[in-house]
């Protein structure tokens, strides 16, 4: 399949599928999302992760892959900001967007790897689960992209999944055992789980219906430490360590809340350690 038609998939599958709201209120996508009480304050505590990179404002954050500006938390990543830039391949998107912030936001139909706009524009960026989108060769372009819109003094965040996690390699024979036991009480009670419906895209790492193809922390600091000519400053940080598989399988009531407060914390005190072997890293670019 060519680029083109990669692009056009993933156009198609957020405009028909992944951004139309389902019967409880949640856009489809959120499905990929652990979004059960007993883990609400620890992905609320990692989507705010992203904030403080941008508390000094500017006048435009750009947003690539902007979504519908899906949860809460997205929306304080531009409060200090005059106008939130959202870029997104999907026009549904954009349109979901709009009615999120409306006059805060000029609303652009393109994708990462071709910005259409001009060099050191931006006095921030933003990007989650975006670039994993592309064909691998177009992700350097998407960085190169990135790079190239941001002022001298912008701060760029950038959110994707590893290809593969070493940490979550480590808990897969455990998560698929708590599966399996998750599964055998659901029939016993005559229902299926959440947990057993997904497995079979999940345990593939694919999300279905786009297309998805995912780097690693080599990849990250071969291809980034060449930008610029090499005028660039990059890190590696955590956004999240844990899968939403992972989530699903293991974090349970009654401890499940504390377990993952335990967890935060760990992540927080040595957030390079679990953002490169941890599933969620947060790559933070300046320049030099």
């Amino acid at each position: 399949m060519t680029q083109s038609e990669n692009k056009q998939k993933v156009r198609e599958f957020y405009d028909e599928i992944g951004w139309s709201k389902e019967s409880s209120g949640y856009y489809q996508n959120a499905r990929y999302e652990d979004l059960r009480p007993v883990s609400a304050e620890y992905i609320h505590k990692c989507h705010l992760r992203i904030t403080p990179y941008f508390s000094s404002g500017g006048k435009f954050i750009l947003d690539v892959g902007c979504g519908p500006i899906q949860y809460p938390e997205y929306l304080t990543y531009s409060e200090k900001f005059y106008k939130r830039v959202c870029a997104d391949i999907s026009l549904t998107a954009l349109k979901e967007a709009r009615k999120r912030i409306g006059d805060k936001g000029f609303f652009v139909v393109c994708d990462a790897a071709n910005l259409p706009f001009k060099s050191e524009c931006m006095d921030g960026m933003v990007s989650l689960h975006t670039f994993h989108h592309l064909d691998i060769n177009e992700q350097k372009k998407a960085w190169e992209e990135t790079y190239r819109v941001m002022n001298k003094t912008a701060t760029a965040v950038v959110v994707n999944g590893w290809t593969e996690s070493e940490m979550m390699k480590k808990w897969q024979s455990r998560v698929e055992a708590a599966e399996k036991i998750g599964q055998f009480i659901a029939r016993l009670r005559g229902k299926e789980t959440k947990t057993g419906e997904k497995k079979t895209n999940q345990s593939k790492g694919k999300a279905t219906g786009t297309f998805v193809q995912k780097m690693n922390a080599e990849w990250i600091r071969n291809e980034l430490s060449t930008l610029g000519n090499g005028q660039v400053q990059f890190e590696i940080r955590c956004w999240r360590s844990v899968s939403v598989r992972w989530l699903r399988a293991l974090i349970h009531p009654p401890y499940g809340k504390a377990a993952l407060r335990r967890l935060f914390a760990k992540e927080e005190a040595d957030s390079n350690y679990y953002g490169e072997y941890g599933q969620y890293p947060m790559i933070i670019m300046k320049k030099k």
